[in-house]
């Protein structure tokens, strides 16, 4: 759902495979694994419940892993993924009345979620609003190469111990003669 608008039909179809992974644990855990034989209106109602929550708590997951990525996106389906996850796991319980959904315990799902995409969205809009744009920006390679400090090639770390203090005035080894890459394990 979430890179849904990136690629559809590469992500339409993941959601297609997911879906039926999902159904397909649901049929064996709700029908062949079990001593009773539900009516054709449970097998129904547990299907249409399964399928449900497992978009449900895709969109959940993706909007919270990819929220870096889009963040107003994600500011959405966060709250929306939880109460569709929470509809699906009350329909698909047979021991729970559905209208429970309506209950203090839906209601307090509903305000739950409100709460996260009033606080999401306002993550989201300083996200957006910040510097360098949103996502996994890391900053401009130009920028990343000024503050960078090249390391001498005496097998030291510039965050070791033996490293000159941040913003001492220490004098920087002069690069030695360029060593021949291997792969050993070891950086020079």
């Amino acid at each position: 759902m979430v890179h849904h608008p990136l690629d559809p039909d590469r992500y339409t179809r993941i959601a297609l495979y997911g879906a039926l992974v999902f159904l397909a644990a649901t049929v064996l855990n709700e029908f062949l694994l079990t001593r009773e034989r539900p009516g054709l209106a449970r097998v129904l109602a547990v299907i249409g419940s399964s399928l449900l929550l497992s978009f449900g708590i895709g969109m959940l997951s993706g909007g919270l892993q990819h929220f870096d990525d889009f963040p107003a996106r994600g500011a959405i389906l966060v709250p929306v993924g939880l109460v569709v996850s929470f509809i699906a796991y009350v329909i698909k319980d047979a021991d729970t009345p559905w209208h429970r959904i309506f209950s203090l315990v839906g209601l307090t799902v509903l305000a739950v979620a409100a709460v996260a995409y009033l606080g999401l969205r306002d993550v989201a809009n300083s996200m957006e609003s910040a510097p360098g744009g949103q996502g996994h920006s890391h900053g401009s390679a130009e920028e990343a190469t000024s503050t960078e400090k090249p390391a001498a090639d005496d097998h030291t770390s510039t965050t070791g111990p033996s490293a000159p203090a941040a913003g001492s005035t220490a004098p920087t080894a002069k690069p030695g003669p360029k060593v021949p890459e291997h792969n050993d394990g070891h950086s020079h």
